[in-house]
């Protein structure tokens, strides 16, 4: 899998913690494939936007094993809502927004060594740099930079992929949507590295849609 071949850990602490934890991936998959693989292409993004912006080697590990398991809290989530063909109601909404802190008991509850570090910032990927996110609302600095990285990673594939509820949009497209967010969901800074980096990604989303 792509995840598994990119997680070279230099840091014995982070490598034993994704040794451990990737039965968790392997589960999720069961779950919710397209999550999984989602998942997957997010570590791909964020390692890249890491190692751009100088992120330590600690910082690193942080980062990819966050970014792995960024989603894993989908799994306490109930199908009816997690595999729901359509928008979601209100309160619906409100569930589903409880896969952050849900993913952050996951992985802390694995008492590793690195597992409370990547456990905050699985829960704080849906901060907004504005203030606006969940759950805690916290905003610009005060959000990780890890948390900061992967909300760009995931934002980005979200709107690439074809889901049961939306289309994919084009690269141009979610381009647009990201440079009209900077500042409001997205650091600034970490964006202009991203702008650099998708442009010549494997992951970068398909120019044009093909007409129908």
């Amino acid at each position: 899998m792509v995840g598994m071949l990119n997680m070279q850990l230099e840091d014995p602490i982070y490598h034993a913690l994704y040794k451990y934890t990737k039965a968790l991936s392997v589960a999720l998959g069961y779950r919710d494939l397209l999550t999984r693989l989602h998942s997957e292409r997010v570590l791909g993004l964020s390692e890249a936007i890491g190692v751009r912006c100088g992120l330590s080697e600690k910082e690193l590990g942080i980062l990819k094993i966050a970014a792995s398991f960024h989603d894993i809290g989908k799994i306490g989530i109930p199908d009816h809502i997690l595999l729901k063909p359509a928008p979601f109601e209100k309160a619906e909404w409100e569930i589903m927004k409880q896969h952050p802190i849900i993913g952050e008991k996951i992985m802390a509850a694995t008492e590793l060594k690195g597992s409370q570090q990547a456990a905050l910032i699985i829960r704080q990927h849906h901060e907004h740099y504005e203030g606006l996110g969940y759950p805690d609302g916290l905003s610009g600095e005060d959000i990780p930079v890890c948390s900061r990285i992967i909300a760009i990673a995931d934002a980005y594939d979200a709107m690439a992929v074809t889901r049961s509820y939306h289309h994919a949009r084009t690269h141009r497209e979610i381009m647009e949507i990201l440079s009209v967010e900077t500042g409001k969901k997205f650091d600034p800074k970490l964006l202009v590295l991203f702008n650099e980096i998708i442009e010549s990604s494997k992951f970068r989303a398909v120019e044009n849609r093909d007409p129908v």
